[in-house]
């Protein structure tokens, strides 16, 4: 009894609600870090064979190996060797096709933060779930894709149940964020940059040379490679450039003061 209740929920099924997704996501991502990776991959993959194939899997044969390399190949769009949400979206498609719909509304991250900052009116890196309505629909407009509102509603509630896991009425930015295609998604570039609240505060003001609060693209540019190199990640001119103007977009007016940039070096994803 004690297999049947480990055993992961829905791998069988050939199309997954959202709810389920997020089931299997929570179940496989033990440490809730966003990524399914290691241990959790290799139990993810092995689990995933046992229920397409209806038999057991024996993880040290080298066949396990080589198919768990091609499905990587396949899915892993990024290649850092791990699996996020949006590769599992693909990997288990949903009814609703929530992800993937989601992303193609989405051209670019600079435009998802310029909506963000619409509904996020008080730069608090969170947008109210009752808002979220207006936030979808917006990103649909500015998609030129056509809706009615039994979808619009489809979507806002499945969104809901992704990430309001606290019932607070909330959505972080970056949780939200994590819907954009990989190479879109910049927050997902500085995830392993763990400012504290006290590193964050030194490296603003080091960088707010007349304290005024606020620092421009110049020198946000400088603070990202600064970062760049701290965390001894390689500079990407053409990377830097997207990931300045997605910031710059939730700037007030060339303007990005301290509370929007510790939204994204900042504030860790609430799980």
């Amino acid at each position: 009894m004690a297999n049947k209740a480990q055993q992961p929920p829905h791998l069988h099924l050939a199309e997954v609600t959202a709810s389920q997704f997020l089931d299997i996501w929570k179940h496989f991502d033990t440490d809730g870090n966003g990524y399914i990776e290691g241990k959790e991959l290799e139990n993810f993959f092995r689990e995933l064979e046992m229920a397409r194939r209806g038999a057991g899997v024996d993880p040290s044969n080298p066949t396990f190996r080589e198919k768990m390399k091609e499905f990587m190949q396949k899915f892993d769009k990024n290649k850092d060797g791990r699996i996020e949400m949006s590769e599992l979206a693909q990997i288990l498609p949903t009814e609703e096709n929530f992800l993937l719909c989601f992303r193609q509304f989405v051209s670019s991250s600079a435009e998802f933060m310029a909506a963000w900052r619409r509904y996020d009116t008080d730069r608090s890196g969170y947008i109210e779930a009752n808002e979220l309505k207006g936030f979808l629909s917006d990103l649909l407009e500015k998609a030129n894709r056509h809706y009615d509102d039994q979808k619009l509603q489809e979507y806002t509630q499945t969104i809901l149940r992704m990430f309001d896991l606290n019932g607070d009425g909330k959505l972080g930015l970056s949780e939200m964020a994590r819907l954009l295609p990989v190479q879109e998604n910049f927050l997902l570039k500085f995830q392993g940059v763990k400012l504290t609240s006290e590193q964050f505060n030194a490296i603003f003001t080091y960088y707010d040379k007349d304290g005024n609060g606020y620092i421009d693209e110049q020198e946000l540019d400088a603070l990202l490679r600064d970062l760049y190199q701290k965390n001894k990640k390689e500079v990407d001119l053409k990377n830097l450039t997207g990931y300045k103007q997605s910031i710059m977009s939730l700037s007030d007016g060339g303007k990005l003061y301290r509370g929007e940039l510790e939204i994204v070096l900042c504030r860790e994803p609430i799980v």
